[in-house]
């Protein structure tokens, strides 16, 4: 009886009253950032039918975080992180009132399309910071684990419905009124953080004037912490995982569903996307509910290697329920190693530096996810798409191996005191 009293409290992020109102908030604006790409995605193949435009709506939505990441770490590390993240929500809600705008007088043209899009990233990438930096504020170090697990949870949830719900707008109110109304989704959050009282800060002692954020401040802060193997090691395997596969799997549904359809194609592809989809959300519940996986090296290696492993699968095999599989496990081990990265990243990075350190995670997780479309994509213009995604996921295990080589040689040095001091830290503790 007394075992369960020690063990740790199941879905704890949600019995916390402030934390629970903000993942909920949180997975209605994802859902909304979705919906937004439903719709204006639609509207802008309809009007253009350009191919590169289409390609520029990826490359868009994630170049920011590449670019911006770290800059916008620095900003949450300064200033309080609800007005950070309300002037993001601020952003998204300002660029679908543009597309409606745009739509309502018929003057959309290709360059402020382009405008739109990037803004719409830009607005990605400044919210990603300062919500790390909440949910550690809202939780503490010990539940943090269940936050930035039920966090992904619930953000899978809005990416999983986002399409349904915006689908439904789009043929029930048509694409002005379906964007004007999508507004709606982001104002749950943005008043929710006029009510709370955490600020990012507050369990680190309030907020500390620091210099401006720059250029030379964030490259000071890559120089402190590259001694850090355990901590370099999570931004490599969440940048390996970005690179190699990343966005690539969406982009490249419609080509598995031909070649694996059972039935027609187009059945074929909704159900290869759900599975995509739902891995990730009763992942992040199963997960959560056993408390089976904890926040450790050993644990985010192991999850990187099945997440590469049955996406080879899925990319070679020709059965179609073995890819449905391979697409459910892929998805429940990519949540896994993405939440136990960014886990251990915001437990052993310098309170003071928290945001810049997550900033460079972001670019690392985030912002890399452009080069899939250079790995799958232009690669598998040459050996095809499956080989294309087999070689990336089989680059992707390699380099896993490594990361986690690196690691555990770094920790042993430690131990063993052959590594300066502060060069190694140990993992986190279990939670």
């Amino acid at each position: 009886m007394s075992s369960v009293t020690k063990a740790p409290l199941r879905f704890a992020a949600l019995r916390n009253r402030d934390c629970r109102p903000y993942l909920i908030g949180a997975a209605l604006a994802m859902m909304a950032d979705n919906i937004e790409h439903v719709i204006t995605y639609w509207v802008l193949w309809e009007k253009f039918h350009s191919p590169a435009l289409a390609g520029f709506q990826v490359i868009s939505h994630w170049l920011p975080f590449l670019f911006f990441s770290v800059y916008f770490g620095g900003l949450a590390d300064r200033f309080d992180c609800r007005r950070v993240i309300q002037a993001a929500q601020a952003l998204f809600m300002l660029v679908s009132v543009a597309w409606g705008v745009l739509f309502v007088t018929d003057t959309l043209e290709i360059w402020s399309a382009c405008v739109l899009l990037m803004l719409h990233g830009i607005a990605g990438a400044l919210w990603g910071p300062g919500e790390q930096l909440m949910l550690h504020d809202f939780v503490g170090d010990d539940e943090l684990p269940s936050a930035v697990r039920l966090n992904a949870t619930f953000r899978s949830l809005g990416i999983l419905f986002g399409p349904v719900v915006g689908s439904a707008l789009l043929l029930g109110l048509g694409p002005t009124a379906g964007i004007f109304a999508n507004v709606l989704f982001y104002l749950p959050l943005t008043l929710f953080l006029f009510r709370t009282k955490y600020t990012g800060h507050t369990r680190d002692g309030g907020l500390v004037k620091r210099a401006r954020v720059g250029l030379v401040d964030s490259v000071r802060v890559l120089r402190e912490i590259r001694g850090n193997h355990t901590l370099v090691s999570m931004i490599v395997l969440g940048g390996l995982g970005s690179f190699f596969i990343g966005a690539s799997l969406q982009s490249a549904m419609p080509i598995f569903a031909q070649d694996l359809g059972a039935g027609s194609e187009g059945t074929a592809y909704g159900v290869l996307l759900f599975a995509n989809g739902v891995g990730g959300v009763v992942g992040g519940i199963v997960l959560e509910a056993t408390g089976w996986v904890r926040p450790s090296v050993r644990a985010a290696v192991v999850s990187t290697l099945v997440y590469g492993a049955t996406t080879a699968v899925f990319a070679l095999t020709g059965n179609y329920v073995l890819a449905l599989l391979m697409l459910v496990v892929g998805g429940v081990a990519n949540l896994a190693a993405m939440s136990i990265g960014q886990t251990i990243v915001q437990l052993l990075a310098p309170p003071a530096d928290r945001g810049r350190v997550i900033g460079v995670y972001g670019t690392a997780a985030n912002g890399l996810r452009f080069g899939s479309g250079i790995t799958v994509g232009l690669l598998g213009a040459v050996l095809g798409v499956h080989w294309s995604l087999g070689l990336s996921s089989a680059l992707l295990c390699v380099g896993t191996l490594a990361a986690g080589v690196y690691a555990w040689r770094g920790t042993a040095a430690a131990s063993a005191g052959d590594a300066p001091a502060g060069s190694s830290v140990s993992e986190p503790r279990n939670s």
